[in-house]
C-alpha cells in the first residue's frame, strides 16, 4: 500500500465508483478503497436475511418470504432514463458489457387524488383522463412545441428566447391549468421543486424532450430502464472497469484516515499503520464528516408485497410521483416498486419504496399518502437517513466530496452530481456524445 497514486477513492457507492471507473478510463492511477467489505456503500443491494438483520436486528428472515438469496433490495433505488446521462456514461465507459438492463414497465403520477399514466405526447395529452377536453387541446399543442424545439433552429422557437422566457411565462402562453403544469414539472421534466417556474424555460423544455426521447428509444410504457439483479451490480461494474485500466482496489480497510500537510492540502490515506500517497481524494461524506453540513434527512419505507401497485395496469415496474402541491408538502414523494421480473425478488413478490425530504419527525405519518397506494403489504420497513453536502474548497484541500443521494427514484440528479465532481477533478466536461445503440434492453 505504500505507494504513490494520483487519486484515492474512499467509499465504494455507486458515484464514486462511477469516478473512479472514468478516472482510470483517463488513464489517472487510481487506489480505491472501502471500510467496508462489500461493495455499494450507501447505495448497497441487501438479500432478505440483510434486509431482516439491518431493520429488525434478527438474523433470519421468516421463510413464509421466500429464500433469501433471491432478494436484491436496493438501499438507494433509482431508475435510469433510457437517454439519460447515467445510461450515457455506461455507454462511454463500455460497463454495459457487465450488465443487462430491462424497460420499466409504468411512468405514473398523483394528481387529483388519482393515480394516472403520465403523458407525453400529443396523442397521449388527448387520450389522458388527466385533463379536461379543452385543457388537452392546449396540452397537445404545448407537447407539439416542445417536441418540435431545436435549440440550434430558430425557426422552431416561435419567436421565443427560452434563455430569458421563465418556464411559467412559457407555459402562460399556452394558457396551462395548475394541475397540468404540476405533472409537468415533476412527472416528466423531474423537477423536485417548483423553483423552475421563475428560471429560464429552456431547462424544462430539453428536460422534457429527455423523457419524451427516453420513451421512444425502448418503445415502451415508461421511459425508465433498471439493470436486472438490480442497482448493486453497478458498483461492481465500474470497479471491474476500473480494475481493467489499472485501478486497484482494497475492501474491509479500516479506520481510513486521510492526511494533509501543513497547508491543509491532501497527501494521502493511512489505514493499518500504511500509508498511501495521493494528489486528491474522492469520497463520500463519511470519510470527511468535518467537511461537509447536514441538509437534511429523507424518510423513506421499504415494503415487500404480493401484488403490483393498484391503478398501474398491473406493472411489474413502475414510478408513481406524488408533486409537493398534490399533498401541500414542501416536497415531492416518489414511490417505486420493482420485482421478480428484474429479479430483485422471488416469483410473486414485489419490493416497494416509498420515499420524501423528511419534513417532521415521524416518518410513518409522513409516508402515509405514498403507502396508502401500496395496497396490502406482506412487511414493511421505516428509515430515516441524514443528507451532507461538502463545504470546503476544493482548490485548496485537493477534497472532492459526494454529496448524499436525495428522495428522488429516478437518477438524474445523482449523475449530475458526478459529472460536476468529474470536472472539478479533472478541468474538463466529461464528452457524452456517444453511440446509444450500445445500451440494448433485454426485449431488443
Amino acid at each position: 500500500m505504500d505507494e504513490e497514486y494520483e487519486v484515492i477513492v474512499l467509499g465504494t457507492g455507486l458515484k464514486e465508483c462511477i469516478l473512479s471507473g472514468l478516472l482510470s478510463v483517463d488513464g489517472v492511477k487510481v487506489l480505491h478503497m472501502d471500510r467496508n467489505d462489500y461493495y455499494g456503500g450507501e447505495s448497497t443491494s441487501l438479500n432478505l436475511n440483510q434486509l431482516w438483520k439491518k431493520f429488525r436486528g434478527e438474523d433470519k428472515a421468516p421463510e413464509h418470504l421466500g429464500a433469501s438469496r433471491d432478494y436484491n433490495v436496493d438501499m438507494m433505488p433509482k431508475f435510469m432514463m433510457g437517454n439519460g446521462k447515467l445510461v450515457r456514461t455506461l455507454i462511454h465507459t463500455d460497463v454495459t458489457k457487465y450488465l443487462s438492463f430491462k424497460a420499466v414497465d409504468g411512468s405514473y403520477v398523483f394528481v387529483k387524488g388519482k393515480v394516472q399514466k403520465v403523458p407525453v405526447t400529443p396523442m397521449e395529452a388527448l387520450k389522458s383522463p388527466l385533463m379536461g377536453i379543452f385543457e388537452k387541446r392546449r396540452a397537445g399543442k404545448f407537447f407539439s412545441y416542445v417536441q418540435d424545439y431545436d435549440e440550434k433552429d430558430p425557426k422552431t422557437h416561435n419567436g421565443m428566447d427560452l434563455t430569458r422566457l421563465t418556464t411559467k411565462e412559457l407555459i402562460a402562453k399556452f394558457g396551462l391549468d395548475e394541475n397540468t403544469i404540476d405533472f409537468i414539472g415533476h412527472a416528466v421534466a423531474l423537477h423536485t421543486n417548483d423553483q423552475h417556474l421563475n428560471q429560464p424555460a429552456l431547462d424544462t423544455v430539453m428536460r422534457m424532450k429527455l423523457y419524451a426521447e427516453s420513451l421512444a428509444r425502448f418503445q415502451g410504457t415508461s421511459p425508465y430502464i433498471y439493470p436486472l439483479y438490480g442497482l448493486g451490480e453497478l458498483p461492481q461494474a465500474f470497479a471491474r472497469l476500473s480494475a481493467v485500466y489499472g485501478g486497484t482496489y482494497m475492501l474491509n480497510k479500516p479506520e481510513c484516515k486521510v492526511e494533509f500537510d501543513e497547508e491543509g492540502k491532501v497527501t494521502g490515506v493511512t489505514s493499518e499503520g500504511e500509508t498511501a500517497r495521493c494528489k486528491k481524494i474522492v469520497c463520500d461524506p463519511s470519510y470527511l464528516p468535518n467537511k461537509v453540513r447536514k441538509i437534511g434527512r429523507v424518510a423513506r419505507a421499504i415494503a415487500i408485497m404480493s401484488h403490483p401497485i393498484p391503478n398501474t395496469n398491473d406493472s411489474h415496474s413502475v414510478q408513481v410521483i406524488i408533486p409537493q402541491k398534490q399533498l401541500a408538502r414542501k416536497s415531492d414523494m416518489y414511490v417505486f416498486c420493482c420485482s421478480y421480473s428484474h429479479n430483485v425478488a422471488p416469483k410473486g413478490k414485489f419490493i416497494a419504496f416509498v420515499s420524501t425530504d423528511a419534513e417532521t419527525d415521524n416518518p410513518q405519518t409522513e409516508l402515509k399518502a405514498g403507502i396508502d397506494l401500496l395496497g396490502p403489504v406482506d412487511e414493511i420497513f421505516f428509515d430515516v437517513y441524514d443528507r451532507y453536502e461538502p463545504v470546503n474548497e476544493p482548490a485548496l484541500d485537493n477534497c472532492f466530496i459526494s454529496t448524499s443521494y436525495d428522495a428522488t427514484t429516478h437518477f438524474e440528479t445523482t449523475v449530475a452530481d458526478v459529472l460536476n465532481m468529474y470536472t472539478l477533478i479533472t478541468g474538463k466536461q466529461l464528452d457524452l456524445s456517444v453511440d446509444l445503440s450500445a445500451a440494448s434492453t433485454e426485449e431488443e
